[in-house]
């Protein structure tokens, strides 16, 4: 097997839109992040999706705020 399918696989979901922040409403990565991707290795990857899940429940629990 290729090393590349062992690495940590990017969260990218091709609905690439950056917010006022410089994060991604898709995949909910900072721009840097996105950008320094292909040169981190697992373990940063690792720090950066546990950011991202952050983030994303973070502008989640906004949104279902300004919906009620």
């Amino acid at each position: 097997m290729s090393d590349s399918l062992l690495r940590v696989q990017s969260p990218c979901i091709r609905n690439c839109c950056l917010g006022e922040d410089d994060v991604c409403l898709g995949c909910f990565r900072q721009l840097a992040e996105i950008t320094r991707w292909s040169e981190s290795d697992d373990v940063e990857r690792r720090l950066i999706l546990q950011k991202a899940r952050t983030r994303k429940a973070v502008h989640e629990a906004k949104m279902t705020k300004w919906r009620y």
